[in-house]
């Protein structure tokens, strides 16, 4: 095991992997409105610029996962960074609609890589050290939403005093120190052996999962009762019974199907892409109406929503360790999605000439609360569910549930925005009511997570030795 110094110096290398590939989904929040002048986006396409990124994120997760265990997570590590600085490259030079949705695919796929082997590396790092690992997951917990609310921000300040193509070249300097640093911070492990990568699974699933969103996005703008929506639907819905298909009939698949017979797994990472599909429609829409119902620019939008990142920081490093230690992962992970629905439900209330202090500030404090709270306990119990041997894949698999929930949960409330109205650019009132329903339909998302999770997770047994509440939530 490397030494205790450069174990957290490797720590902060995975924390800020972790920021920058949540931070790419939402730091171009902000640059939305000015992409769509320049590139020529529509309002109902223009969510296509997140989607791009997180379908390719999302989809390719357990091939990146896969890769990990196969050729060792430092060496996958390494080329996803290479692989998000072309991506970068590409999305900031883009002068066209097609060529930006390329560079945000090719972004993803980077990411894709880092995800799941950033977390098999924390695993190599701290596994053998429970107190340790649980202080390890905190810091990397609280990297995720507060790279998210930071890349409102950080948007923001660009956007506002640079321009939006830096909201992509801002990766480039972070990914050449990523290069260099990691070689010599990174433990290099073992690789699982030269196996055949599954490669139809891997296209299956992405394929199915890009079609699932395309048809719900879409949807508003062809019609619900359109032939074309539900043909691309069951198409989605056939590729991705294909790739279970797949999964069952392969010796070595991309994702080995009786790993949800692990106590634990499946309901905690059912948890944390219900908790996806409700938090990143939250942040999506409350930017929205920050800029096209209160009117403002870009810095100081970005800037209402720095007391969320603040407040997430300090919940999943200060708060969430100890809650979890007094009260358990499970009722934690139902606490905080229940404060989640409550804040966005109080959003839902916000006016189409309300203000920042009202209508904003006090229920995204509640919603940011609510994501410190259940983000932890439950990407904890997902990847300390999984064997050792299967680090990757479960690293996969849990990222892989948050980004898929992220990505169908926006795509879904793009499409019910849309139906009551947001696609009315200039009408403060439409925009506001189609908001509000964005809102309610996140929060019911939050509801359900909460049930699931009160339903489907239990209290791992005790450990012999025993183990502290705190280790519980790490115990392999």
């Amino acid at each position: 095991m490397p030494s205790s110094s450069r174990r957290w110096w490797a720590l902060s290398l995975v924390a800020a992997a972790q920021f920058i590939v949540i931070m790419d989904t939402s730091i171009i929040g902000v640059a939305l409105p000015r992409m769509r002048e320049d590139l020529g986006f529509s309002q109902e396409n223009l969510s296509w610029v997140f989607n791009a990124y997180v379908v390719a994120f999302g989809g390719l997760l357990l091939l990146g996962g896969r890769l990990s265990d196969l050729f060792g997570a430092r060496r996958m590590f390494a080329a996803g960074w290479a692989i998000l600085l072309v991506g970068s490259v590409v999305a900031g030079t883009a002068a066209s609609v097609p060529m930006e949705l390329t560079g945000r695919a090719v972004q993803g796929a980077g990411a894709a890589l880092i995800a799941p082997s950033a977390l098999t590396l924390l695993m190599m790092l701290f596994g053998g050290a429970p107190r340790e690992l649980t202080r390890a997951l905190a810091w990397y917990g609280a990297a995720a939403p507060a790279g998210g609310t930071a890349g409102v921000f950080l948007g923001g300040v660009i956007t506002e005093y640079v321009s939006w193509p830096w909201v992509f070249y801002v990766n480039i300097p972070v990914a050449v120190v990523a290069l260099l640093a990691t070689p010599a911070l990174m433990p290099s492990g073992a690789a699982g052996g030269r196996s055949s990568v599954d490669w139809a699974g891997a296209a299956t699933v992405t394929a199915g999962l890009g079609a699932a969103v395309y048809g719900i996005v879409a949807a508003p703008q062809v019609g619900w009762d359109s032939a074309r929506t539900w043909l691309v639907l069951a198409a989605a819905v056939a590729l991705l019974l294909a790739f279970v298909a797949i999964q069952a009939r392969r010796r070595q698949p991309l994702m080995r199907l009786a790993i949800f017979r692990t106590p634990n797994l499946g309901g905690a990472n059912l948890a944390q892409l219900l908790l996806g599909g409700a938090w990143i429609p939250m942040w999506f829409f409350l930017n929205l109406y920050l800029q096209q119902v209160l009117g403002y620019s870009a810095f100081p939008s970005g800037a209402a929503l720095l007391p969320m990142t603040v407040l997430i920081m300090v919940g999943m490093i200060v708060l969430a360790p100890w809650a979890i230690n007094r009260f358990g992962a499970k009722s934690m992970v139902v606490t905080g999605m229940v404060l989640l629905a409550a804040g966005m439900g109080w959003l839902s209330l916000a006016r189409s000439d309300g203000t920042f202090l009202v209508d904003v500030l006090p229920a995204s404090l509640v919603a940011a609360l609510g994501m410190a709270l259940a983000f932890i306990p439950s990407l904890g119990t997902a990847i300390s569910s999984a064997r050792p041997e299967e680090g990757g894949l479960a690293s996969g698999i849990v990222n892989t549930s948050y980004q898929v929930g992220s990505a169908l949960g926006l795509a879904a409330m793009t499409a019910v925005a849309a139906a009551f109205g947001a696609d009315r650019l200039g009408d403060r009132d439409a925009l506001t009511t189609g908001f509000s329903a964005a809102f309610i339909g996140a929060a019911l998302i939050a509801v359900v997570g909460a049930l699931v999770a009160a339903a489907a997770l239990r209290k791992p047994a005790p450990v012999s030795g025993g183990a502290e509440p705190a280790d519980l939530v790490a115990n392999r």
